[in-house]
């Protein structure tokens, strides 16, 4: 069965990921005849505190369970790692890209959602209440990130250490932002954002005027959850990806464009 090839018809992107994020996405955009305007949203660094977060991994050999919520985790929890891990050590990820990021340094994730959320990580059997009831967790995360497994998995008794491994910062980029604002009508005609924390800083960074474009623009997220904060945002034309994957974000982006075209 074949398909018919995605065509934007130079539909212009404005892709949010963080900068070391964003390059398969743009691509796709760009051999799909869009055109992608880079502008990250978010910056993402090591820990405020590394020797800290060293001294609470430590604790890692006699733990029983490791969750890495992003890829992000998995990039910046490496280098504070002992030398060794326990090899009976179970390891759970969040999403099919965490699960290859895991890969990629030697680790085999046992435990991998298809639904790739902390909702679908937290159905999986591995994690429920009998199985990490007593059990050594460590969650490694970024910082001000959602609550939701950390509550849930301390309520189903395990004993959790939290260890936040990297930051995310909203990036200084006055300049860039006001250029966009003012070039708003040519440079976008769709806005992507993977994250919560990306829409709330793109809010910040647009400031007044901008916030009052993108909330008119149409905008693909990448959950229901996200939609409805969109929605409480503002804004009143949200589409919503299948997941955060590349491949999904095109895919939306080539459903939104065909949608759009079809009421012209």
């Amino acid at each position: 069965m074949t398909t018919t090839p995605c065509h934007l018809g130079g539909l212009s992107v404005l892709v949010t990921r963080p900068e070391h994020q964003a390059e398969g996405l743009c691509d796709l955009v760009a051999a799909a005849h869009g055109r992608p305007v880079r502008f990250p949203a978010l910056e993402i660094r090591g820990p405020a505190d590394k020797h800290a977060a060293r001294a609470a991994l430590a604790g890692i050999g006699n733990g029983d369970l490791l969750v890495f919520v992003s890829t992000n985790a998995v990039q910046y929890t490496f280098p504070l790692l002992p030398d060794r891990l326990p090899l009976d050590l179970a390891i759970a990820a969040v999403g099919t890209a965490t699960a290859r990021a895991l890969e990629e340094h030697g680790l085999d994730p046992t435990v991998v959602p298809s639904r790739m959320d902390s909702e679908g990580l937290l159905q999986m059997p591995a994690l429920q209440g009998a199985q990490v009831a007593g059990r050594r967790v460590f969650l490694l995360c970024g910082n001000d990130g959602r609550e939701l497994l950390q509550e849930t998995l301390t309520e189903r008794g395990a004993d959790l250490h939290r260890v936040e491994v990297y930051r995310r910062q909203l990036p200084e980029r006055l300049a860039a932002a006001s250029n966009l604002v003012n070039g708003w009508d040519m440079l976008v005609d769709v806005a992507t954002a993977t994250s919560n924390a990306i829409l709330d800083n793109l809010f910040s960074m647009l400031g007044d005027g901008g916030a009052a474009l993108l909330r008119n623009t149409p905008l693909i997220v990448i959950s229901a959850r996200m939609a409805e904060h969109a929605r409480d945002l503002g804004c009143s034309r949200v589409w919503v990806a299948d997941s955060a994957r590349d491949s999904d974000m095109l895919a939306a982006l080539c459903r939104l464009e065909a949608e759009l075209g079809s009421r012209q």
